[in-house]
């Protein structure tokens, strides 16, 4: 997609991936009237996504997070290890810690949520595309946070039972019933839980915990 604008080599090309497809095209309608921005691929999947980078070699991948075939995170760890000089901007609706930190690890150099406005995308893009950090203003809040609070926040034994339960597959009537405990009680429970964990359900609970070594099943 080449351009007969004198300012050619001064644009940022990038690839945007998304697999919801209106959401692909508000990204693009927030960016057509940027002339430092050019679209030069779309990708419905990380997969996609990946092969435009290695055949367009964009100066920047804007990627979603949640994508069928292969997520942002991998693609981005793809893109990143690739002999491109691509970098990767994360878009996303997701703002939980560990979603952030999946994308940070993965090595995304910026992180933006959809909400964003078009001077914010614009600029978000610019400054990823320079190697910049970019963070939405509540996704560094989030990471201040982190860091101020413990690394480890421990469950408490009542806690374990609980989460232990859930890994079980047990409804929370059938928890109460488990632990002889109402399941008003096993709903408090399972709040604290989540908010410790910082996770957004009974299953990502689950799957942090274990992560963390704070649950062990069998």
């Amino acid at each position: 997609m080449n351009s007969t604008s004198g300012h050619v080599q001064d644009r940022v090309r990038i690839v945007v991936a998304d697999d919801h497809t209106v959401m692909r095209a508000g990204v693009l309608a927030l960016l057509a009237d940027d002339q430092g921005i050019e679209v030069v691929g779309e990708a419905g999947n990380g997969r996609e996504a990946v092969e435009l980078v290695l055949r367009l070699e964009p100066d920047l991948a804007v990627l979603d997070l949640r994508m069928p075939v292969m997520d942002g995170v991998a693609a981005t760890v793809e893109i990143t290890a690739a002999p491109v000089r691509t970098r990767v901007l994360i878009l996303t609706t997701y703002d939980t810690d560990t979603e952030i930190e999946r994308a940070v690890e993965a090595g995304a150099v910026g992180y933006l949520l959809k909400d964003a406005t078009r001077e914010q995308l614009a600029d978000g893009i610019r400054a990823a595309s320079r190697g910049e950090t970019v963070l939405a203003p509540r996704v560094a809040e989030r990471l201040v946070a982190r860091m101020r609070r413990p690394a480890h926040v421990p469950l408490t034994s009542r806690e374990e039972d609980v989460l232990s339960a859930v890994a079980d597959g047990l409804s929370n009537a059938e928890i109460g019933r488990r632990l002889v405990i109402a399941e008003a009680t096993v709903k408090t429970h399972l709040l604290r839980i989540f908010a410790k964990l910082d996770a957004r359900d009974r299953t990502h609970a689950v799957v942090v915990a274990m992560e963390r070594g704070l649950l062990r099943r069998g």
